[in-house]
């Protein structure tokens, strides 16, 4: 059984998940089989967002688990359980990519049955967030539509941070780990996306905005 580092028995009180993955490193398919339920419903909710293929983001999902367990016993605890999670997924993504040449242009997300599109609902506000809008509303299924096209339609990297951001609340320093990226470029990569998700919102949110432009 390896030792646990002084970081590491800091970094396992502050994230259970961190002791968690250090019992699977241990031999543990208990502490394997509850990381799993408690992450992978929202991992598969951000793949499906990302490929916008349900089977496609299962089999993705799969693979990452898969890549967990089998690298188990090289695990060292040196960020939070979920940032090396997405580490992970995010290089399989890339690998996907370049592997599969399929995504040349990005296809419209479908509703999950996991309501994985509900946490980016808020994307639609032209303010960053701050609007509410409910899918009970009668325009309710009209603007989740829109959302999910216009997540759809952003750059790659730009779709990934937004996820990560939105969906799994995750700071620039993380988002930053999982992408390779400095905080710098993260906070770039989402502000652009966030100027392209409102000017693609905007005749939905403001339909009236597009008709003050056009006025002499």
């Amino acid at each position: 059984m390896p030792a646990i580092s002084e970081s590491s028995a800091r970094l396992s009180v502050l994230d259970p998940d961190v002791a968690l993955m250090l019992e699977v490193r241990d031999g543990s398919p208990e502490a394997f089989a509850r990381l799993m339920e408690k992450h992978q419903a929202r991992l598969l909710g951000v793949l499906v967002n990302w490929s916008g293929d349900r089977q496609e983001a299962e089999d993705l999902a799969q693979e990452v688990f898969l890549r967990v367990y089998q690298t188990r016993a090289k695990y060292r605890a040196t960020a939070r359980f979920n940032t090396w999670l997405y580490t992970i997924a995010s290089n399989l993504l890339r690998n996907h990519k370049r592997d599969s040449r399929l995504r040349k242009a990005a296809s419209p997300l479908p509703v999950s049955e996991s309501g994985a599109i509900g946490p980016l609902r808020h994307l639609s506000s032209a303010d960053g967030g701050r609007q509410e809008s409910s899918a009970d509303s009668p325009d309710g299924e009209e603007l989740a539509k829109a959302v999910r096209n216009a997540v759809a339609g952003l750059q790659e990297r730009q779709r990934l941070a937004v996820l990560l951001n939105k969906f799994e609340d995750m700071s620039y320093t993380q988002i930053s780990e999982i992408m390779n990226l400095s905080e710098k470029a993260v906070k770039s990569l989402l502000a652009r996306a966030r100027a392209n998700l409102r000017e693609a919102l905007e005749p939905i949110i403001s339909p009236t905005s597009g008709e003050r432009r056009a006025k002499p």
